[in-house]
């Protein structure tokens, strides 16, 4: 297993520490079970795509779940018990998994879709109108305040 070093990002991010460790702890978690093989990607700014290897699994086998910023897919495999199929080699992992994505903040899932033997989850990243940039306007006042000195009688 091959280990990242995070370090020089610690020093260039600020706050974002937590981040840094859930990477760490995904990274740590893969070795001990790489099944279903997944890819994370990032589609535009605010958009991220996660593809997950299902092959050999329904629709109806598959459940992708959000719960309190947990995104968990689950497989379960009906047992086969076709007693005429006779393997002489049964490379296709037909077992039961779950896998779960710790989500950041505003982070909601769009949609999920099995094609191709790939489960396709959409997300998008939407910050509330509050925690969004803006540009605050600086007015020009007409006479400057006078600290400490009292004004002049006329």
């Amino acid at each position: 297993m091959r280990t990242v070093d995070y370090s020089p990002l610690y020093r260039s991010a600020v706050g974002f520490d937590r981040l840094f460790a859930l990477l760490d702890s995904a990274a740590s978690q893969e070795g001990a079970s790489g099944y279903p093989p997944y890819n994370i990607e990032r589609t535009a700014e605010n958009a991220y795509r996660v593809e997950i290897a299902v092959a050999g699994f329904k629709p109806e086998e598959l459940n992708v779940e959000v719960k309190e910023g947990v995104l968990t897919v689950q497989g379960r495999k009906v047992a086969n018990a076709d007693e005429q199929r006779r393997f002489l080699h049964r490379g296709l992992a037909e077992r039961n998994f779950e896998r779960r994505f710790q989500l950041a903040d505003h982070v909601y899932v769009e949609n999920a879709d099995l094609a191709d033997g790939l489960l396709t989850i959409a997300l998008k990243r939407e910050l509330p109108e509050q925690l969004k940039a803006r540009t605050i306007p600086i007015g020009v006042a007409t006479e400057a305040p006078r600290i400490g000195r009292k004004a002049k009688a006329a």
